[in-house]
């Protein structure tokens, strides 16, 4: 005790940011006693963003594997950027709708696709990735919808809502940043996807929510859930045959295909499951075959680890609210908090 007494003095004197180096420390020191076989996979994370204030969540790589666009912002300021994959460092703001922050997609590696209601209705809307030029509307949508996928004919398919819990999201939208669990709806409200042709005409696929579509542009992997479980699905972009993916006792969500369509990356808390209290669960990447083989577990932290994308360099991105150490801060030249959720990556397995 009388050993410890000089550090709590450090520690009181010491102004805040470097009571918080401090206390970095001994957690560094602390930690590199410990095996590296309780980091489980024996991979580890890479921070790539991060700025003062700022949080960055949701990475979505161009085709051409060269940029990422980020759901990022300050505070109640939330917009979309373009950065680069191989720094992380911001190029340029794509768009501040509110709508776009759960509908922001690569169409090509030009431009960008997002929903909006700047022409007075629901729309999915064009603009290049560097944020310049003319904004174009693709498609003008009757109903409510959110995270649209663009075929490569012109056809769209969506998570359709029903128009009570759009209007609850639009609002969460206008107050605060999108969440962690962006699979989510309202007490009793259903999400379902559609396909919905150039000409307006729509057909109903599937329960579900979070559709990813396959490189090749035949399939769309999904989730959807099974009493408290959400579980993954796949099918042709026709809505024909129908396959259960994962299931277990889980939520599985999120999901995103590799550019080879070899692997499928999703959030899970199947690692460490609490599902009457899911936000108490522990959330980290997964990887599985789309033949439902070879499950894997990307990741092994305590923090919420999610919305992965997988880039063509043998790296998987994702965002967490893990804890950034005093190098981490450093290189980035943040002096403040480093609190909330970054875009980190990780080796794919061998």
């Amino acid at each position: 005790m009388i050993r410890a007494l000089p550090l709590i003095a450090v520690l009181l004197l010491a102004t805040p940011a470097d009571a918080e180096d401090l206390l970095d420390w001994l957690e560094e020191v602390g930690q590199s006693g410990k095996s590296s076989a309780s980091q489980g996979s024996g991979r580890e994370a890479v921070l790539l963003t991060m700025e003062n204030g700022e949080f960055e969540m949701y990475p979505r790589i161009s085709p051409d594997g060269k940029y990422l666009l980020v759901h990022s912002g300050k505070r109640n300021k939330a917009l979309i950027t373009r950065r680069s994959l191989e720094n992380g460092d911001l190029l340029n703001v794509v768009t501040d709708d509110k709508l776009a922050l759960d509908s922001f997609a690569w169409h090509g590696n030009e431009a960008v696709v997002f929903l909006s209601e700047r022409g007075g209705d629901l729309g999915i809307w064009s603009v290049a990735s560097d944020g310049q030029g003319a904004v174009h509307r693709l498609h003008r949508l009757t109903g409510a919808f959110i995270q649209p996928l663009v075929l490569d004919d012109g056809s769209l398919i969506a998570v359709h809502v029903e128009e009570k819990q759009v209007k609850y999201q639009y609002k969460k939208y206008r107050s605060q940043a999108l969440g962690f669990a962006n699979w989510q709806a309202n007490s009793g409200k259903t999400t379902r996807l559609l396909h919905i042709d150039k000409s307006g005409v729509v057909k109903g696929l599937a329960a579900g929510v979070n559709p990813s579509l396959s490189p090749d542009g035949e399939k769309v992997v999904f989730s959807m859930q099974v009493g408290r479980s959400w579980h993954l699905f796949m099918m042709h972009v026709d809505g024909s045959e129908l396959i259960q993916l994962t299931n277990d006792r889980s939520i599985d969500v999120q999901p995103s295909w590799s550019p080879d369509g070899k692997w499928i990356a999703f959030t899970s808390n199947r690692g460490g499951i609490h599902m009457k209290a899911p936000s108490k669960s522990n959330w980290d990447i997964w990887m599985i075959h789309p033949d439902g083989r070879n499950l894997t577990r990307l990741t092994h932290d305590d923090a919420r680890d999610g919305g992965a994308a997988i880039a063509a360099n043998g790296r998987v991105y994702f965002h967490s609210d893990r804890k950034v150490n005093r190098s981490e801060r450093k290189a980035h030249e943040v002096n403040g908090s480093a609190s909330g959720f970054h875009i980190w990556s990780v080796a794919l397995p061998k």
